[in-house]
């Protein structure tokens, strides 16, 4: 299965089917940069949709945040909301065609957007947009759905050989400060780069 392209992506922000957009930046990834001092850091947020950690973390001082999606619509929303963000700094583009270096990378609800045949390119481009040591931080879902998807779901396991080529793991546990329909339902990662 090939993933589904902007167009697809598109029509669920036109008909508002976005039951993966919680309305506001996770509580998880938020309170991990809370502990970064360096401000100046080169973030990237692949398939960042409505973008709310993009927005939060800009407006922490966070001035090298990078949000990137295919959809138009998503980009248009946030630009309206966030208008002084830096146009440069949005890239409306194909994940697995984008280039460039950065020093974090964010995981929140991107990986769950592809399907299974999708990860382990996934893993391979997010280690190549990495600088050396730098690190792949975020959520991923610790289940399997029970419908065909998107989201797709999967096993801590599974995440387990599929990074463990390309990371070290650092942290990799339930996440204690998921939204509360999700307690339990998903692992914080932070990965850094072999």
């Amino acid at each position: 299965m090939k993933p589904l392209d902007s167009s697809y992506w598109d029509g669920l922000y036109q008909k508002k089917q976005t039951g993966w957009d919680i309305g506001y930046p996770s509580p998880a990834i938020i309170e991990y940069f809370k502990q970064v001092k360096n401000k100046s850091i080169k973030i990237l947020i692949p398939g960042a949709g409505n973008a709310w950690e993009a927005e939060k973390l800009w407006n922490m001082g966070f001035n090298q945040v990078y949000i990137l999606d295919f959809s138009q619509e998503a980009v248009s929303a946030f630009k309206i909301r966030v208008p002084d963000f830096p146009d440069s700094q949005i890239l409306i583009e194909d994940f697995f065609k984008h280039e460039g270096l950065y020093d974090i990378i964010v995981e929140q609800t991107f990986f769950s957007s592809l399907p299974s045949s999708y990860r382990e390119l996934y893993a391979s481009k997010v280690h190549s947009l990495l600088k050396p040591q730098a690190k792949l931080i975020g959520l991923l879902f610790n289940h399997i759905f029970s419908f065909k998807g998107p989201p797709f779901g999967g096993t801590p396991q599974e995440y387990r050989f599929l990074f463990a080529n390309y990371f070290h793991f650092q942290v990799f546990n339930i996440a204690y400060n998921s939204i509360k329909p999700r307690q339990g339902r998903e692992h914080f990662l932070l990965l850094r780069k072999k």
